[in-house]
């Protein structure tokens, strides 16, 4: 999307993690890993982890009742409701559906993405445009993920993932702020099984064979996902700043995917962004797929690091390969 009817911009933002930590050092204990190694190949101390009772929509509504909070509006004025997650409470309803009921904005409709760690920023696109075609005017756009429940926990790559749920409300804009571009992108003319989870739906339907063989935890290459992670996202970003006509110097700051933390590092060289511009808080919550951008959105939005006129770069790659970029003046 280069150009929109209507400008649009975030109004509130929200975020929401579990109690449970699980650090590297008590993963040590379960799991054949390394504190020290994972700390300087990935960039997580720790991870936090949802309890047995506690569901995506879960996560997901107590970051949209923060966002919708911050923005100044009621649930009653929210038009839509956009859930992005890779692993939704059930495969029907949708969990936006259930978000809905828990928030109670009977007023929205309501739907989810599948675009994994790329579906917040996928989700956020779609929201802009319902909001830049007038169809809506507020719009609640969730990332949520509880990965845990989809993790091998006697695996060594058990360390990347944790659990968590950010939001954003986005409403319309005036003409000096919003929205400047987006750039979305799918790649499956490679390996895009380079993460996969390959039980639980109608390719392989859970059994009792699949569930012995592990099926229904994801795998992961993950040479490949740093090879096309370094590649997909300087080729988003380059894109949008010639959308926009900005130059990287432009950016104010770059709110990206928290995949790891070689992967931004060798990403901000790529592009020649200094690294102090690029945010991160992997360190704290791991790789929350659809929920770290605006996790760390909200975080950096409330500790006041953003201010009017700013340039924010936001940036994400995930399997399939799903991936994209987008630039909002910040109003």
């Amino acid at each position: 999307m280069r150009q929109v009817i209507r400008n649009v911009k975030i109004l509130g933002t929200g975020s929401f993690v579990p109690e449970t930590i699980y650090t590297n050092k008590y993963l040590e204990t379960i799991i054949p890993t390394n504190d020290e190694w994972v700390q300087s190949n990935l960039g997580i101390k720790e991870r936090h982890i949802a309890s047995p009772d506690e569901t995506t929509s879960d996560l997901a509504a107590k970051a949209g009742w923060d966002a919708i909070a911050d923005s100044g509006l009621s649930v009653d004025d929210i038009d839509l409701i956009i859930v992005a997650t890779a692993t939704p409470d059930r495969k029907a309803p949708s969990t936006a559906a259930i978000v809905q009921h828990k928030i109670g904005a009977y007023n929205a409709a309501a739907f989810d993405i599948a675009a994994v760690c790329s579906g917040f920023l996928f989700a956020m696109s779609i929201g802009t445009q319902y909001i830049a075609s007038g169809v809506y005017n507020n719009v609640l756009i969730i990332g949520a993920d509880t990965f845990s429940r989809i993790v091998d926990w006697t695996r060594r790559d058990a360390v990347f993932f944790g659990d968590g749920a950010g939001a954003a409300v986005l409403t319309s804009a005036n003409v000096t702020e919003g929205f400047l571009a987006y750039r979305l992108y799918t790649d499956s003319s490679h390996d895009n099984l380079g993460f996969t989870v390959p039980a639980g739906g109608s390719e392989i339907p859970i059994t009792p064979e699949v569930l012995e063989k592990g099926l229904q935890y994801f795998q992961m290459d993950g040479k490949a996902v740093f090879n096309s992670a370094v590649q997909a996202l300087p080729r988003a970003i380059d894109q949008v700043l010639e959308d926009t006509g900005l130059s990287i110097s432009d950016i104010s700051l770059m709110i990206p995917h928290q995949p790891s933390i070689k992967i931004l590092k060798k990403t901000a060289e790529i592009i020649g962004l200094p690294f102090e511009k690029v945010m991160t808080n992997m360190d704290r919550y791991a790789n929350t797929s659809s929920g770290t951008i605006p996790i760390l959105l909200d975080e950096v939005k409330k500790s006041g690091r953003i201010h009017k006129g700013d340039n924010i770069l936001f940036a994400a790659v995930g399997s399939g390969w799903t991936y994209g970029a987008s630039i909002i003046k910040w109003g």
